[in-house]
């Protein structure tokens, strides 16, 4: 049987996983959600940056990371320093101060190249699966389950769902971008 609404879970799916992304972009503001796609090889394994010590925020322009175990202050360093966010840790015992200095024009033209790109996967993620149902509805064609009009009216209704979630998508890089360019 098909169901669209499978299709449209794996579409809200697709923008999640995005919204995840822009919220981890560095903006001009600090925000704990910068650190969270940033992973840290601890114990064997990687993890993220929360669970090895505790992120506060206590001025606009600073994140403080208190890691709980003393060993783990350079692993920590070195992860956010390997990573794009272009922060330079201070580490001062097992706190680690992270300035989030303003943004220049030429990093906020690149984080709008980038945002753009990021949204440019996710719609064709959401592509993707809009292809993926409009296979399924040839295959119950096929096997004659459903008739030529009806796999046609539900082929519309997966082009509309996929119009919506590309029109989110569009949305929250434009805003995204207007947040980087006012701040």
């Amino acid at each position: 049987m098909f169901d669209e609404k499978s299709y449209s879970l794996k579409m809200d799916k697709a923008i999640e996983v995005f919204s995840k992304e822009l919220s981890s972009l560095r903006t001009g503001r600090a925000n704990a959600s910068m650190l969270d796609l940033i992973k840290v090889d601890v114990y064997g394994q990687q993890m993220p940056i929360n669970q090895v010590g505790s992120i506060t925020t206590p001025e606009p322009r600073m994140i403080n990371i208190q890691v709980w175990d003393t060993n783990n202050v350079p692993l920590v360093d070195a992860a956010i320093q390997k990573s794009d966010l272009g922060l330079n840790p201070q580490i001062d015992g097992q706190l680690i101060r992270l300035p989030v200095p303003e943004l220049n024009e030429e990093r906020r033209n690149e984080l709008k190249k980038l945002i753009k790109s990021i949204g440019e996967k996710c719609k064709v993620s959401i592509r993707n699966v809009r292809r993926e149902a409009n296979e399924d509805l040839k295959k119950l064609l096929k096997s004659k389950e459903i008739s030529e009009d009806d796999e046609k009216s539900r082929e519309k209704k997966i082009q509309l769902l996929t119009d919506d979630h590309i029109k989110i998508v569009d949305n929250k890089v434009s805003s995204k971008e207007k947040e980087i360019m006012t701040i």
